[in-house]
């Protein structure tokens, strides 16, 4: 007698990625999880479905994740004017007066996404209050670097803050000043907080919530996404509530599994044996994230040594060493897992004595170096720059890098200018990384960088920019391979959270979370990669996605 199933997937080419070159033709779906993954003929010996589905030999694979977001964030970017595709600083005010011309006088202004480094009409400088002025002098206009690290206020917005005449911000950020001691509209860091906290949030009205989480999500499922990691930011008012999640996964409505993390340390609930197995269950709470640094596109990630190209600054330090021990410590043991932003090699110089400060602290204070072992890494977030030292003793630690691919799409037409030949050779080398013997998850660090794992994936593996240049790649030996490019946005996503028993690979018994996609992926030129595209996705069996 055949034992019923949901779904039967028949001539597939499946890569599981149990191992490298594992393909498998046929996969059953009962209750959410994958029941049988092998042969077309046996599955249909032993199963039977009012649903089968000929996939006739398309390619699938796990479901993709990121590691490392701010997805309430990337929805929020939906209400601003996107400065993303703007190629010069004249059409980025362009395109803030065109909002401005449909706006009322004094109404607030956000921009989102704009680079300096990409603009064809001036050299890689930030813009000023004097340009954003050029928009319009009636409302008063904030936008925020792609980076997140940076902002720029026109004169109107200025004033709204009651910003003037030789403000010092304090500790963990900067408003640069004129020669006359007069601001020029810049805010580094956590001094960007200020308009945080000023500007009205849209999502406060209900409807804008619904209708541009709901835009967010279709987009995470067109791109075969079926994890998220998204995080909390205080240090720029980024909220995560998980309750927003958790309705719209009682309501059948979440498409995608996502863990909540945040920036303050909370009381992590109990989950039992049955909650984590429930393929359905689609929503939990994460890391205790922590900022060390800023980023390199702003100059605020924090070197050892200054900047080539602006040998006035070595960085931002946005914590004290001894408060980032002191915060790694006790989120550690409350139970958390921490998670720590850093970009600059100083920054993960700091990062990595606090996790080593941390250890040693708590094994003294009667952790025993079992609990130690059972309890699930500690997360770097970014660890852009390392050199031969800093790798050696992350390989020492019980740690995971979440790191973003995409980055690296942007910044190889400046890296050298901003650090020098010597520290960009040490900067973005994954492969070097990786046969450190460190687990590498993928993340977009989205409204950053967009949350393609496509994107992602083609950087890992053909390390040049999404127009092909340069054609030979920049440090093809550091180039992944595909497969292991490919487990950095699936496979090794769940072991940042311990979940690698549950998700990442085409295996029975695990949650049944795949994407079908149009092409081949290890059979096809590197170039293509990038231009991979979903044709369904599924998230414990349900079909999130498909390409009409």
């Amino acid at each position: 007698m055949k034992t019923a199933a949901d779904k039967i997937f028949i001539h597939a080419n499946a890569y599981t990625l149990e191992a490298e070159g594992i393909v498998k033709d046929a996969i059953v779906v009962k209750d959410g999880k994958f029941a049988y993954v092998g042969s077309t003929e046996e599955a249909l010996e032993k199963y039977e479905s009012n649903e089968i589905i000929d996939l006739e030999g398309k390619t699938v694979l796990p479901g993709m994740g990121d590691s490392h977001l701010h997805f309430f964030a990337y929805c929020q970017t939906y209400t601003t004017v996107d400065l993303g595709g703007a190629k010069s600083k004249k059409e980025a005010i362009e395109r803030l007066a065109a909002k401005a011309a449909e706006t009322p006088e004094g109404e607030w202004i956000k921009g989102s996404n704009f680079d300096q480094s990409k603009w064809d009409d001036c050299e890689d400088m930030l813009p000023t209050r004097e340009d954003l002025d050029m928009a319009s002098a009636k409302h008063p206009i904030v936008i925020k670097r792609v980076c997140l690290h940076t902002a720029v206020a026109n004169t109107m917005a200025l004033e709204k803050a009651n910003i003037g005449k030789g403000y010092e911000y304090g500790p963990g950020g900067t408003v640069e000043l004129d020669a006359e001691g007069m601001p020029n509209g810049i805010f580094r860091e956590q001094a960007s907080r200020i308009y945080d906290e000023l500007i009205p949030d849209p999502f406060l009205i209900p409807e804008n919530k619904k209708k541009y989480m709901k835009k967010g999500f279709d987009l995470a499922s067109q791109f075969g996404v079926t994890m998220m990691h998204t995080y909390a930011a205080e240090i720029w008012k980024y909220s995560e509530d998980i309750n927003d999640y958790l309705e719209l996964n009682r309501k059948g409505e979440l498409p995608v599994r996502m863990t909540i993390c945040l920036d303050q340390r909370f009381n992590k609930p109990f989950v039992t044996k049955e909650e984590r197995e429930d393929p359905f269950r689609a929503v939990q709470f994460g890391t205790f994230k922590i900022f060390c640094d800023g980023s390199l596109g702003s100059r605020s990630a924090k070197l050892f040594e200054p900047y080539d190209d602006d040998p006035t600054t070595d960085g931002i330090l946005v914590i004290s060493q001894e408060d980032l021990n002191a915060r790694v410590l006790k989120g550690y043991e409350m139970g958390l897992q921490p998670a720590i932003h850093c970009i600059g090699d100083k920054g993960l110089d700091c990062v990595l004595t606090a996790i080593e400060y941390t250890l040693k602290t708590s094994l003294a204070h009667g952790m025993t170096e079992r609990e130690q072992k059972d309890r699930l890494p500690f997360r770097i977030i970014h660890a852009q720059m390392a050199n031969p030292e800093l790798i050696e003793r992350m390989a020492k630690l019980p740690v995971v890098l979440d790191i973003q691919p995409s980055f690296f799409l942007t910044d190889l037409h400046w890296i050298k200018d901003r650090v020098g030949e010597e520290r960009a050779a040490m900067s973005y080398t994954w492969k070097t990384y990786q046969d450190a013997g460190l687990m590498l998850t993928g993340g977009s660090d989205c409204p950053v960088e967009l949350f393609s794992p496509w994107n992602g994936i083609y950087s890992l593996v053909a390390r040049k920019d999404l127009d092909g240049y340069p054609e030979g790649s920049v440090q093809p030996e550091e180039k992944l391979s595909v497969y292991d490019a490919v487990c950095v946005f699936s496979k090794n996503v769940p072991y940042a959270n311990g979940e690698q028993d549950l998700l990442g690979t085409i295996e029975a018994g695990k949650f049944a979370d795949m994407v079908v996609i149009d092409r081949d992926i290890f059979k096809i030129p590197e170039d293509e990669i990038k231009d991979v595209q979903a044709l369904y996705t599924y998230m414990a069996g349900n079909e999130t996605y498909r390409r009409s």
